[in-house]
C-alpha cells in the first residue's frame, strides 16, 4: 500500500481518490474545506494547497502528488501561478511524482487531430497558461529536479460539460440550445478515463517527462451527442439548436464565466479532435463505453 496524495475533489480528483482507494491504497485527499468521498482509505483533510510547506508535509512519503485542482475559469490568473507553484516545491522536496490531471487548452486553434506530436502553440493568455504549468514542470523534470508527468483530456461528458448546459432540457423532452456548431466532430472523455490514466501515469516509469492524452471514443458532434444521450437515457427524441456567437458574447457581459468561455469557442465552430492511440498501446488502456458515461451523466 503506498500512500497518494491527491489535490483537490472535483470529478477527476474524486474519481481517481475513489479508484486508488479500491485498489486498496492510501489516499490523502487535500481541499480548502476538507470534502472528498468517504471511504475507509481516504483521509479528507482540509488545507490551503498554495501553501507550499503545508502541502511539502501533506505529501512527505507520498508515491504520488496529484493536481486535480480546479480554480473558476475566471480566476485563473489569480489562482493557478501560486497553486503552481506550491506542487512544483513539494514535488521537489518530497520526491513524489507529480502527476497532473489537464487539458487541451494549450494547444490553441489546431488545423487537424491532436497528437503526441501536436505542439503547445496557444497565445491567448488564458490558454498559455496551462502550457506554461507544464513547460516549467518539464523544465524541472528535465534538470533532475522532480518526476512529473501529464494527462490532457478533452471535453468530459459526465460533469462539468456540455450536458451542464443542454442535459435538463434534453431529458425533459425540451429544447436546448447551445452556443456551439452541432454538426463539426469533437472529442468528448469520459471522467473514470482520465482517472484511470492519470494514476496509469503517476505510476508507470515510462509515463514521466512526458504528457499523455486521455484514451477517448472516436469523435462525435453535438447533434449526434445529444441524440445518444437521450436514447441511452430512454428521453423524448433530441431537440437541439446553436445559439450564435453574438449570445455568448452577450452573456459574457453579465456572467464571469460565460465571458471566458469566449476564449475556447473555437473549439467548438470546428473539428477538434484528439488521437490517443500512444496511449493506449502503450499502456493498454481504452476508453469506457461511451452508452455506460451518457448514463452517468450528472452523477459524479
Amino acid at each position: 500500500m503506498s500512500l497518494h496524495v491527491i489535490v483537490g475533489a472535483g470529478p477527476v480528483g474524486t474519481a481517481t481518490a475513489k479508484l486508488l482507494a479500491e485498489r486498496d491504497e492510501e489516499v490523502r485527499i487535500v481541499t480548502r474545506r476538507g470534502g472528498g468521498p468517504a471511504h475507509a482509505n481516504i483521509e479528507r483533510v482540509a488545507a490551503d494547497a498554495t501553501d507550499a510547506d503545508r502541502l511539502t508535509d501533506l505529501t512527505r512519503g507520498a508515491a504520488a502528488l496529484y493536481n486535480c485542482a480546479s480554480p473558476l475559469y475566471h480566476r485563473w490568473f489569480t489562482d493557478w501561478p501560486p497553486l503552481a507553484a506550491a506542487f512544483l516545491t513539494a514535488a521537489e522536496r518530497t520526491g513524489a511524482v507529480l502527476a497532473t490531471a489537464s487539458n487541451l487548452y494549450g494547444y490553441g486553434p489546431v488545423t487537424g487531430p491532436i497528437t503526441p506530436e501536436t505542439p503547445l502553440s496557444a497565445t491567448h493568455p488564458k490558454l498559455k497558461l496551462r502550457a506554461d504549468m507544464f513547460r516549467d514542470a518539464m523544465a524541472l523534470h528535465e534538470a533532475g529536479r522532480i518526476r512529473a508527468t501529464e494527462v490532457r483530456a478533452s471535453d468530459y461528458i459526465e460533469a462539468n460539460s456540455v450536458f451542464s448546459y443542454i442535459g435538463e432540457p434534453l431529458l425533459a423532452g425540451k429544447r436546448a440550445y447551445i452556443p456551439a456548431a452541432l454538426d463539426v466532430p469533437h472529442s468528448w472523455t469520459s471522467i473514470p478515463d482520465v482517472a484511470a490514466t492519470l494514476v496509469t501515469a503517476a505510476t508507470d516509469e515510462r509515463a514521466l517527462g512526458k504528457a499523455w492524452l486521455v484514451p477517448t471514443n472516436p469523435p462525435l458532434t453535438v447533434r449526434q451527442l445529444a441524440t445518444r444521450f437521450t436514447e441511452v437515457n430512454g428521453a423524448p427524441k433530441a431537440k437541439i439548436s446553436a445559439l450564435p456567437y453574438p449570445v455568448l458574447w452577450s452573456a459574457g457581459l453579465v456572467s464571469p464565466m460565460m465571458r471566458e468561455l469566449r476564449a475556447t469557442h473555437y473549439q467548438f465552430v470546428r473539428p477538434f479532435v484528439i488521437d490517443t492511440t500512444l496511449t493506449e498501446q502503450t499502456f493498454g488502456l481504452k476508453p469506457s463505453d461511451l452508452d455506460a458515461a451518457l448514463r452517468n451523466v450528472g452523477k459524479m
